[in-house]
């Protein structure tokens, strides 16, 4: 493992985890370069951080569900080839539905460089103790307006939506506007260098 990252399961208790990138089920349909592992690493400070939003969300009787954290640089070369590549429509009805696939870089739904990279960002969501994901008004990887926050859901998903932005923002997290389930230390260890090693 890098110096300075660890595999977040070990590191916070409690957490789920279900790295989808290294599974087809993602945006993209297959596997993701760089995801060996249905595990999921980051850097130390990130798994501080969310000991204590894990923290904060057992107290209201929920759990964090892991999506991705640490993300190669490799993975996020795949993801701008796949969206490059010609529209076989596999993922589009789940994960793009009411955009083109060319407009998923311009629109701000995959980066060139991804915060991911430098290890201190997280997608996430609150799940029951027994795993069951709380409704949020959309999957992880919408790539549409319903997936902004403060986007007019139901109210239960506003109210849900509402709850993990509080407990992360009080653990030291700031929001990505287009996506209710990303979150980036507000304080990141590595601001400006962007990781591509395999984690292990």
């Amino acid at each position: 493992m890098q110096a300075g990252f660890v595999w977040l399961d070990e590191a916070v208790p409690g957490i789920l985890w279900d790295a989808k990138y290294a599974s087809e089920d993602n945006f993209t349909g297959a596997a993701v370069d760089g995801y060996a592992q249905n595990r999921l690493a980051g850097t130390v400070e990130l798994a501080a951080a969310l000991a204590i939003a894990a923290k904060r969300a057992e107290k209201t009787g929920l759990r964090l569900l892991l999506w991705d954290a640490y993300r190669p640089q490799r993975a996020v070369d795949r993801f701008l080839a796949w969206c490059a590549a010609p529209e076989d429509g596999k993922t589009k009805r789940r994960h793009y539905p009411n955009i083109e696939k060319t407009d998923i870089v311009p629109l701000g739904y995959v980066a060139a460089r991804s915060g991911h990279s430098r290890g201190s960002a997280v997608d996430l969501t609150l799940a029951r103790p027994d795993g069951v994901p709380l409704e949020m008004g959309g999957c992880f990887d919408l790539m549409d307006a319903i997936s902004h926050h403060g986007a007019p859901v139901a109210e239960e998903a506003a109210r849900n939506r509402l709850l993990l932005r509080g407990i992360m923002e009080e653990s030291g997290f700031a929001p990505y506007e287009n996506e209710w389930w990303h979150y980036s230390l507000a304080q990141e260890p590595y601001p400006e260098t962007y990781f591509d090693f395999l984690p292990g």
